[in-house]
């Protein structure tokens, strides 16, 4: 069963969230989807195997009006996170929760859905290669420090 976020499901959200990005805390992920769930321009649907068991899966979608590699329209529809519990996987729960977002984004006028991944989660990689999604680009970051 997949549906849109509503804000009692932010704890769930903030618990797979910081599953998914290890090094912020519930409370970082608590402030960030309180802010996300009623914005207009997100949407975060999440997975329960059936009414009333707990969440174990979600999609973070967004608009993005800033320029997206590789895309040419605007807005474009961004899979911001996308977290699946381990006793949930293979069995498209995910391709599910993306379909979601993709949808989500069709009825805001998006013509193109993005996303990323870090070059060494090759997981996540071969998840969006089995989604459809193509290689815009590959960059290397650099930073510096000014004395």
């Amino acid at each position: 069963m997949i549906y849109k976020a509503t804000m009692a499901d932010i704890d769930a959200v903030a618990d797979l969230a910081t599953q998914l990005w290890t090094w912020h805390s519930k409370e970082d992920m608590v402030a960030r989807y309180t802010a996300q769930i009623p914005n207009e321009n997100c949407a975060v649907f999440v997975y329960a195997a059936k009414d009333g068991d707990p969440i174990s899966g979600y999609a973070h979608c967004q608009l993005r009006r800033d320029y997206v590699e590789g895309c040419t329209t605007s807005p474009v529809g961004y899979l911001e996170g996308i977290f699946v519990s381990p006793e949930n996987r293979s069995k498209g729960v995910a391709r599910e929760l993306l379909k979601a977002g993709e949808d989500w984004a069709r009825e805001k006028g998006c013509t193109e859905f993005a996303s990323d991944c870090e070059l060494s989660d090759i997981l996540s990689s071969r998840f969006h290669t089995k989604a459809g999604f193509k290689v815009a680009n590959r960059i290397i970051h650099f930073t510096k420090k000014l004395d």
